[in-house]
């Protein structure tokens, strides 16, 4: 099925980038330990959690997302003048272009904040647990009936002062090529009057180099693609922060959902900013009418 909240990525094997250093088998066995070992942290201090308030909770769940980056050999790196640290009370729409499993997970390692993700997700290993736990919202992308419901949901988080992480391409792509950004949850930060925050996200080597190796897209498992990320040595994850775009900025929806893409593909130097919709309408009226054409007659 392949609807509007279903897209399809064109993205595949064929898009996996070539010549990726690899770490050796044992330290890829060492790599799961660690990450398992995180998660039976996360068990261990769930309860703390729950009773753990403001910053020190913050840190908590922080240290414990930056793990598993640290377990599987990850290393996070923050750019742009922006800061994402969560103000109390007022909630935002924070977007992103989706590559990997990782991205929710380093999102949470700079300011932990709900999302709103696909119900499959939340019956992942490991990843579900955590999602879960971090108050996601669940989207039935089958059940077009409970859309509305769902938007009004996440309307009501942001409003209540709640950050939600929202990958608005709808599926994940490789990295080197990305999707356009889909409408619908930008209505959900209209209806809440909370900015949106558009976060880029990259992966390199340590050499430098644009790698797809992390991206889960095509048929693949989880399982795979959790082992591939384990064998990789010295992947770097780059997430910018984009300047925000307060509420009132965009006319409706889709002129937020194309500010917000603009954002993300000009941070990551992909294409030009594009002209907001309600500006080239003003451009298209002021326009001179174009000169009659006249007509040749026939022979």
């Amino acid at each position: 099925m392949t609807h509007a909240w279903m897209p399809k990525s064109p993205c595949g094997d064929g898009c996996l980038s070539e010549g990726a250093p690899t770490v050796a088998f044992g330290r890829r066995v060492l790599r799961f330990t660690a990450a398992i070992g995180v998660i039976f942290g996360a068990f261990l201090s769930a309860p703390l959690v729950l009773v753990l308030r403001g910053m020190p909770r913050e840190r908590l769940v922080r240290l414990l997302f930056l793990g598993i980056l640290r377990s599987f050999g990850v290393r996070l790196v923050v750019r742009g003048e922006e800061s994402l640290r969560a103000v109390p009370g007022r909630g935002a729409l924070v977007v992103n272009n989706h590559i990997s499993w990782l991205d929710i997970i380093a999102v949470n390692a700079i300011q932990p904040m709900r999302a709103l993700a696909k119900k499959e997700v939340g019956a992942w290993p490991v990843l579900g647990l955590l999602v879960r736990r971090g108050g996601s919202i669940f989207l039935d992308r089958e059940n077009l009936r409970s859309l509305p419901a769902t938007m009004a949901e996440l309307a009501d988080a942001m409003r209540g002062g709640s950050l939600v992480s929202v990958t608005p391409e709808g599926t994940t792509w490789c990295g080197l090529a990305s999707g356009r950004f889909r409408s619908a949850t930008f209505q959900a930060a209209i209806d809440g009057g909370v900015p949106v925050r558009p976060l880029a996200l990259r992966f390199r080597l340590a050499d430098g180099r644009e790698t797809t190796q992390p991206a889960f897209i095509g048929p693949e498992s989880l399982i795979a693609s959790l082992r591939r990320v384990a064998a990789l040595r010295g992947l770097v994850l780059e997430v910018h922060v984009c300047p925000e775009i307060a509420p009132g900025k965009a006319s409706d929806r889709r002129e937020l959902a194309a500010l917000a893409e603009s954002a993300v593909q000009a941070a990551l130097g992909r294409v030009q900013i594009q002209i907001p919709v309600q500006t080239r309408r003003r451009r298209a009226s002021s326009a001179p009418a174009p000169a009659p054409v006249a007509k040749v007659p026939s022979r």
